[in-house]
């Protein structure tokens, strides 16, 4: 593996990432496992709660989805073992990758 392909890998997972923990896109999937509800803290600063639906699997499918550290590790699994077995993927991390280094421009620029 070189470091350009390295490098894209890395970026298509923190979009992965990022696309199933935060993006409106995937709150459809997000709801199957958890509910999510904004409440106030000590500080009376609106935070977000999860509610895991279900046991087993399912808990810990809400408790991936929910964390965007526990869903980084997986889909860099995901990405790494699709990219080892089925090189021919790598269009798919590429676009991801593209759209990771967009959205990462966009909040220098933002800021």
């Amino acid at each position: 593996m070189t470091w350009l392909e390295l490098f894209v890998l890395i970026l298509a997972s923190y979009r992965l990432t990022h696309l199933l923990v935060y993006d409106t896109i995937t709150s459809g999937l997000r709801s199957l496992f958890i509910d999510v509800e904004y409440v106030r803290d000590s500080s009376d600063e609106l935070v977000k709660s999860f509610t895991f639906k279900g046991e087993g699997w399912r808990k810990r499918a809400g408790m991936i989805v929910s964390c965007h550290w526990c869903a980084g590790i997986w889909s860099s699994a995901v990405i790494i073992g699709l990219y080892s077995f089925f090189p021919g993927t790598f269009v798919i991390w590429l676009i991801l990758a593209v759209a990771g280094a967009a959205a990462v421009m966009e909040d220098w620029m933002s800021e």
